[in-house]
């Protein structure tokens, strides 16, 4: 059972309604509880042993939001720019109400595996340093990666400018003029791929986040597009 919540409260948290569209529909009696027309937003209920219909429809209650989101090139993982458009831009009206925000960042020029939430605990679990959650990236690169460049990558790298980074794997795909290769960070420093990459003279030229902890990105979702997460998704990011 979930804590009580005010009436309105919990049909604003849907994201589909305003505080101020809440109290209107309420007036009109258009919020049932159970079957029964709500009279006024200060009542409370238990959302997960009740039925809240808005409208005649049902009120799809979760505690917090989770999105998986395959993130296209060009956009920032940020909440909000006064100059560039972010990936909050690509949600609903519905969604961008309930103060979602991504799950660390993906540079403007990365896409994949992007996770937003309203869930500030969880997403600083998997954030967190001390955890050490896998993120896995696919790459290509501007020259022959080779078995030197994964010892250097397993040893971890310290960078020209100071920057230590820890010991990460980097799995050769194809090697050639353009190689193709995974790398596997567990940390996640500023443009760290990209420049633990050129230290050992290999640029990137594409990169994309594939998997993040337990999860993986799901091949159906094309650039751009989001789901919900699951149940078991969400249960899944904390597991290591």
């Amino acid at each position: 059972m979930a804590e009580k919540q005010r009436i309105d409260k919990l049909v604003a948290s849907s994201g589909k309604y305003t505080r101020s569209e809440v109290k209107k529909l309420i007036r009109a009696g258009l919020v049932l509880v159970d079957g029964i027309a709500v009279r006024s937003g200060d009542e409370k209920a238990d959302p997960e042993t009740v039925e809240i219909r808005v409208k005649g429809e049902v009120l799809t209650w979760r505690r917090f939001t989770w999105l998986m989101m395959n993130k296209p090139a060009g956009l920032l993982s940020a909440t909000e720019d006064g100059r560039q458009k972010t990936v909050l831009d690509l949600l609903p009206q519905e969604l961008q109400r309930q103060e979602l925000f991504p799950v660390g960042r993906l540079d403007k020029d990365t896409e994949g595996l992007l996770l937003l939430t309203n869930d500030g605990a969880t997403a600083h679990e998997l954030l967190s340093p001390k955890k050490h959650v896998d993120k896995v990236y696919y790459t290509r690169t501007a020259g022959w990666l080779t078995e030197a460049d994964c010892q250097r990558f397993r040893e971890g790298i310290h960078l020209d400018d100071g920057l230590d980074c820890l010991p990460a794997e980097l799995e050769i795909i194809t090697a050639g003029e353009e190689s193709e290769a995974y790398v596997t960070l567990r940390e996640g420093k500023f443009h760290q791929v990209k420049r633990m990459l050129a230290y050992c003279g290999k640029p990137v030229l594409y990169l994309k986040r594939v998997s993040m902890g337990n999860l993986t990105l799901d091949p159906a979702l094309e650039k751009g597009c989001y789901r919900f997460l699951t149940e078991d998704e969400v249960n899944l990011l904390c597991r290591k």
